[in-house]
């Protein structure tokens, strides 16, 4: 097979307009014995994280992540849109004659953050993204440069008959990159052949014929040529499932004469031997797809935990305190006096206990040097409510800390409900601390707004979020595009299973009418297209609730796209890596259900008298008329418990207290869900109590002997084998992935199996326990974000059975 290299290829993040993932193309390029492979998306950088993901494992039949044999090198890249000259004409539109492509590759870490300047700056001046000549100067360096397709500046000067300009064109661009320091070129003149004729392009010329003139300013010029082939879609016999998905993005249907479209079936993933067949008469041009793969050497600077933390703002401390550790320990005093009387028993731990606990938290907070994070939090939501914007209690693990109880981050006593703070800040475990904050919807864009304006615009974005082309979405486009009725899609989509991990394939395995639909001549296209489409990206929208604060300009870190229309800085790349480009993502989400608390209150607080300063903060947690409301099954409206199914479920358990309604909270889910008949019998005392070992009862017998939290789990870890805390943690995490390697299972089940026997326990019972652990482990629940949002869903009720 002939050596050779793609260095213009686009994915599906060319929003509907390339038919191929981003795992397709580096399964195809390992296939095919390539050792690179470039990703060159329209005028962004959305795929480069997945796309270097995929180079380095791909995805078995088990649907689980492993390592390639080959590891493919991933070329990162982009196709700009580029204005000749010095500004911009935001009139101008997509159509603009004036916008032309070029490529653009990193070639060392330099080139990656001057792409990533590039591509942030490109949506700058609207929503349709360009550069400059003005900043190609600027961020030119570490880029390798391509002419593009039949849509380059080059290209389309020929096809006009401009060749002197075109040259100028292409002198320019040949001095402006230059060479790198071996005297290796930076710009290459980029020759395809998808043989697409001259009407097709407008103009009296061929491809073929604008290759021949290119070539000629090549040779004249002393620019070397280079040969791509402009990949949209996978295999050759793709064109089609290419071609409908143009007509998804356009909003038009296959049979539209004027629409988008692209000349015949070769923009696929050809191999070595194809290009070199191809372009025979130039071999240089493929020799040289290989030489420029070879210096392009960038990859994503994964950034560690210390220097990540650096990265977050400056937090504002009173000149009284000489550094943020200092104010933070002043804060939490000043908090736990608040939360707790130095008389009072909290959960029988005397004030001593309590304030060694902070003492402990505050130690391991400032260790792990998050100590800027919690007092950001903590100014985020004291703003808020100081505004009157109703805050959530917590959610999440963060509801473990009892300094986030202090710093009123939180609203749920840690101790009182048994909640162990290595769940949510393991000192043994290299994380930063995962912030979850539930506001009011119609306050959450003001304190959006709030920290925007406190740390900067160019420091605070939104994360972008991908929608695909789900099954039954898949159907409904693709059919739309057939012209296929309405009537006819939604009569297919409604026999479609509702499970969110049910693919088109699965489908008609399961449903025999839908293997008959397929079977039909009248659907048999439409079902193919739908398969080749379905998990495609479709398009992009803001992230429900994640944001990032940094200390610099975001687009120090990553591409961002700027929404023109809404003023809204989006990261372009998705909230699974933004650790890894050093940024810290904190979730603000928008709760109703506060909204409706807080109209509530005060149509209450109108009644006067003992209500004039109601607050669901201080109701009583033992009030009879709410649990009545819960044994009757009467929670329609009550926040997460309002599922028939749950209603039911709590008419026969007949809760009482606090503690059995967060226990019931966190079995109503998958797997957990078969205990709960268990549960309730032994509740009731119709079946008895039995504990795994005896030893284990003050820990499960809240829960009646059964595991239901994960904080219960890490309990039992360290009474049996005599792990702290941290390591059951850690055990915990690691159960979660140990079925990828059975091998490392056998090593931990013998750690723990040793630990245990070291405890005194027999062989056998640790054995059958770790079997135990091991088989719940993804599914018993975070009693953390149990407790928080009960007692949200206690306060809804007791408003609904006394109010």
């Amino acid at each position: 097979m002939t050596d050779f290299v793609h260095l213009h290829v686009h994915s599906d993040y060319s929003l509907c307009d390339a038919a191929v993932s981003v795992m397709n193309l580096a399964d195809k390029a390992e296939k095919l014995g390539m050792t690179h492979i470039a990703l060159t998306d329209h005028g962004n950088m959305y795929g480069i994280m997945e796309f270097i993901a995929a180079c380095e494992e791909t995805v078995n039949e088990n649907r689980q992540r492993e390592k390639r044999k080959k590891p493919i090198k991933p070329i990162i890249g982009c196709e700009v849109y580029i204005m000749p000259g010095s500004r911009l004409d935001k009139n101008s539109d997509e159509g603009d004659n004036k916008c032309y492509h070029l490529i653009l590759l990193a070639s060392n870490r330099k080139g990656y953050f001057n792409l990533v300047k590039l591509c942030s700056s490109a949506f700058s001046e609207g929503n349709y993204p360009r550069i400059n000549d003005e900043l190609l100067c600027e961020y030119h360096k570490g880029l390798i440069a391509l002419s593009a397709c039949v849509n380059g500046e080059i290209p389309m000067l020929i096809q006009k008959g401009k060749n002197s300009e075109a040259e100028k064109r292409a002198c320019y661009y040949r001095d402006l990159f230059g060479s790198d320091e071996k005297g290796n070129p930076n710009f290459y003149l980029e020759i395809q052949d998808q043989g697409i004729p001259a009407e097709m392009l407008n103009g009296s010329l061929s491809q073929k014929e604008i290759n021949k003139t290119i070539i000629d300013i090549a040779r004249h010029n002393g620019i070397p040529i280079v040969a791509t082939n402009d990949i949209h879609y996978l295999n050759q016999e793709d064109y089609t499932a290419h071609d409908i998905l143009l007509c998804i993005g356009a909003g038009c249907s296959r049979t539209d004469e004027n629409r988008k479209k692209y000349y015949g079936d070769q923009f696929y993933f050809k191999n070595g031997d194809e290009m070199a067949s191809l372009f025979s008469e130039y071999p240089e041009a493929v020799a040289n797809t290989v030489r420029i793969a070879e210096r392009c050497t960038a990859d994503i600077p994964k950034i560690g935990i210390v220097e990540l933390l650096k990265n977050l703002p400056d937090c504002q401390i009173p000149k009284s305190y000489d550094n943020a550790d200092a104010y933070l320990n002043y804060l939490i005093k000043e908090g736990l006096a608040k939360r707790y009387s130095k008389e009072k028993q909290i959960g029988g731990k005397p004030w001593e206990n309590i304030q060694k606990r902070a003492e402990n938290e505050l130690n391991i907070i400032i260790k792990k040097g998050v100590t800027s994070l919690f007092l950001i939090i903590e100014d985020i939501i004291k703003w808020a409510r100081e505004h009157e914007i109703p805050v959530g209690q917590g959610r999440g693990s963060c509801v473990c800390s009892i300094v986030a109880y202090a710093l009123q981050i939180t609203d749920i006593d840690p101790i009182k409900y048994g909640l162990l703070f290595e769940r949510f800040l393991n000192p043994e475990h290299i994380v930063v601390p995962d912030f979850d904050v539930d506001f009011a919807n119609e306050g959450r864009e003001e304190v959006i707004r709030y920290i925007t304006e406190k740390y900067g615009k160019e420091r605070v974005g939104h994360i972008i979020t991908f929608g695909v082309f789900g099954t039954k979405t898949a159907i409904k486009d693709v059919a739309r595009v057939l012209n296929i009725s309405n009537h006819e899609s939604d009569m297919i989509t409604q026999l479609i299973p509702l499970d969110y991990k049910i693919t088109l394939r699965k489908a008609i395995d399961e449903k025999p009418e839908l293997r008959e639909l397929e079977q039909d001549y009248q659907y048999t296209e439409l079902f193919a297209l739908a398969k080749k489409l379905e998990g495609l990206c479709r398009n992009y929208t803001n992230h429900a609730s994640g944001i990032v604060i940094e200390k610099n300009d975001l687009s120090d870190y990553l591409p961002l796209y700027n929404d023109l229309r809404t003023g809204i800085i989006t990261t372009q790349y998705s909230m699974n890596y933004m650790e890894i480009c050093g940024l810290i993502k904190i979730d603000l989400l928008g709760l109703r259900i506060l909204d409706d608390i807080k109209h509530s209150e005060m149509e209450i607080r109108k009644r006067g008298i003992e209500f004039a300063n109601f607050s669901t903060n201080d109701v009583p947690l033992n009030d009879k008329a709410t649990f009545n409301l819960f044994c009757e099954g009467d929670t329609s409206k009550v926040f997460q418990f309002e599922n028939e199914c749950m209603r039911n479920i709590l008419q026969q358990l007949k809760p009482d207290c606090i503690e059995l309604l967060i226990a019931i909270y966190a079995l109503y889910r998958y797997g957990l869900m078969d205990y709960i008949p268990e549960f309730i019998e032994r509740r009731h005392g119709r079946k008895s109590i039995e504990y795994p070992l005896p030893c284990l009862e003050d820990i499960l017998k809240e829960t009646y002997g059964i595991i239901v939290y994960q904080e219960q789990l890490m309990q039992i870890v360290q009474r049996i084998a005599g792990y702290t805390l941290a390591k059951a943690d850690m055990f915990r995490r690691y159960l979660l992935k140990a079925d990828r390697n059975k091998q490392n299972t056998d090593e931990e089940k013998k750690r723990f199996i040793t630990g245990a026997m070291a405890q005194g326990f027999k062989e056998h019972d640790a054995e059958n326990l770790f079997e135990t652990l091991a088989s719940i482990a993804g599914i018993v629940f975070s009693k953390s974000h149990a407790a928080s949002y009960t007692v949200l869903a206690y306060r809804t009720a007791y408003l609904k059975a006394n109010f």
